[in-house]
């Protein structure tokens, strides 16, 4: 990549929410501290809401990593289940074995588990993310599990983050009493102009920039022109452009190099988009940005299947992907290319870059890594029959391209192993 030559340590615009990047505007301090306000009050019940790539995931991680020990979180990212299935991902978090529970069984373990915690001087926090794919059904057992109380306080904090539609469904008829346990809510907005750019700087500070100016001045207006400023797209924005300067051995990014990266996105400006040409501009960041990786070394889009992985978990085979010209993104969440329901998975795990010639594997700063051949890996060159081991789940890979050629080299870096459950 580009990292040598612009002398920076760590790629400053990852799509990955990463908290050592959080760039805390106004409106994200006051965001976070409304999630903090849950540890506080005893009846904490916060709604996060913003639109896709408006940077809650990222607060959500770094008000994580800020918790004490006191504090027993459940997080929730699978929203689109039944009620029983939500109450068993709530106990599977806890640390229980909840699946032969019929719904009564299930309900009572979870009010003795929050009085028992209260009992040791325990707060307990429930954090769900995409809450606005949750149903009524399921937000009505929230509202019950909300009201789990001592007899002198409430016993269940919790946050939902959520698009901007989440607080439609919350203010329906049928959810008032849900409703009515709601302390704060807050709609994070995008980054205003300054904002943008000292966002901008922010990270390139974090990855390694030392002050100096790898952007020039007249880059930050076009960059919030064509993003509104929403994180996601700049990230976007600003990586594409830094790989038009890195294709002309530049070490310094211009408006020119800006304007060319809008072209290759195929982008108009932010105010002209609608919110459905948003959305899918937002969603469709990580593809595009892929295979606009490749375009600036010289390769071509192509429909071409040139390998194959395939994801499996104590030898049962759950899913296969062919891997074409550009970037699959693999973890945790709905949103990935390929999805592993794990808790040992981080949302955003790992990415697999195709170019013509190899497969890479990358690790996005995930919690528990990959393995191959037993070794933790940062980056992997794949070969024919790797094994990729990602908590208790393999990617096998297999290339079509090179069947009979040798295999390519091994540029696997070392790196502890571990076994924390995932972000």
């Amino acid at each position: 990549m580009y990292l040598d030559l612009f002398k920076l340590h760590d790629l400053p615009f990852r799509l990955s929410p990463d908290p050592q990047y959080l760039y805390l505007s106004r409106n994200h301090s006051r965001a976070k501290a409304y999630m903090e306000s849950t540890i506080w009050f005893t009846d904490g019940f916060v709604v996060i809401t913003g639109e896709i790539g408006s940077g809650k995931t990222t607060l959500i991680e770094t008000f994580l990593r800020e918790l004490e020990q006191d504090v027993v979180v459940a997080q929730v990212n699978q929203t689109q289940v039944s009620a029983l299935e939500f109450l068993q991902s709530v106990l599977v978090q806890f640390g229980f074995q909840p699946f032969k529970m019929r719904k009564a069984e299930l309900l009572a373990t979870l009010n003795q588990f929050l009085i028992e915690q209260y009992a040791a001087g325990r707060k307990v926090l429930l954090i769900v993310d995409e809450a606005q794919n949750l149903s009524l059904r399921v937000l009505e057992e929230v509202r019950l599990l909300s009201g789990v109380e001592t007899s002198r306080e409430k016993v269940l904090r919790i946050i939902f983050a959520g698009q901007p539609e989440l607080n439609d469904k919350l203010d329906s008829r049928e959810l008032v009493q849900l409703a009515q346990r709601i302390r704060l809510r807050f709609h994070l907005t995008a980054l205003s102009q300054e904002d943008t750019q000292q966002y901008i700087l922010h990270r390139l500070e974090v990855a390694g920039a030392a002050g100096r100016e790898i952007f020039t001045a007249d880059t930050f207006p076009e960059i919030y022109r064509y993003t509104g400023g929403t994180p996601r797209l700049v990230n976007t924005l600003c990586d594409t452009a830094m790989m038009g300067a890195y294709a002309s051995d530049r070490a310094t990014v211009t408006r020119a190099d800006v304007l060319q990266a809008v072209e290759e996105l195929q982008w108009t400006e932010y105010a002209s988009r609608t919110h459905r040409e948003l959305r899918t501009m937002i969603t469709g960041a990580v593809v595009r940005a892929g295979e606009r990786a490749l375009e600036t070394t010289g390769s071509r889009r192509s429909d071409v299947i040139l390998a194959h992985v395939t994801l499996s978990t104590e030898g049962k085979s759950l899913s296969e992907k062919p891997l074409r010209l550009g970037r699959v993104i693999i973890g945790r969440t709905s949103d990935n290319d390929i999805q592993v329901d794990s808790r040992f998975v981080s949302r955003h795990h790992c990415q697999i870059v195709t170019t013509p010639q190899s497969c890479v594997i990358e690790d996005l700063n995930s919690t528990n890594g990959m393995t191959v051949r037993g070794k933790r890996v940062r980056r992997h060159v794949l070969a024919d029959g790797d094994a990729v081991v990602l908590g208790q789940h393999t990617l096998t890979y297999r290339d079509d391209r090179v069947a009979h050629a040798p295999k390519p080299g091994d540029t696997s870096l070392e790196a502890p192993q571990s076994k924390l459950p995932g972000p």
